[in-house]
């Protein structure tokens, strides 16, 4: 398989979820992420080609807000759990640092 990343990602050793960001409706939890998307584990599909303005919230971490890109989804066997794949295509400076912060603890606990 052709891995085209252009950064690390790194797993996410810690309960990291991810919810619509102006709701509170839980998207699913993220698998690994990297400065330039991320792999959601989710209890339902996700909608492929759409794009969702997230709010990514774990303990000890400040609250992320961004928006991304569904690039890929693919639903799970009966009782499985469905994965997506994401692009973070909007996402300011604050939100930015926040990432990064998160990203130095992650591969800390690699």
């Amino acid at each position: 398989m052709d891995d085209r990343r252009q950064h690390p990602r790194y797993t996410a050793a810690a309960l990291l979820e991810l919810y619509e960001q102006h709701g509170e409706t839980c998207l699913g939890r993220i698998a690994d992420l990297s400065s330039e998307g991320f792999m959601l584990c989710s209890t339902a599909p996700q909608p492929p080609d759409i794009l969702v303005e997230c709010r990514l919230v774990g303990d000890d971490v400040d609250d992320l807000c961004f928006t991304a890109d569904c690039l890929w989804s693919r639903e799970g066997e009966a009782g499985q759990p469905s994965w997506a794949g994401y692009h973070i295509i909007d996402i300011d400076a604050l939100n930015t640092q926040k990432l990064q912060k998160l990203l130095k603890q992650l591969q800390a606990c690699s």
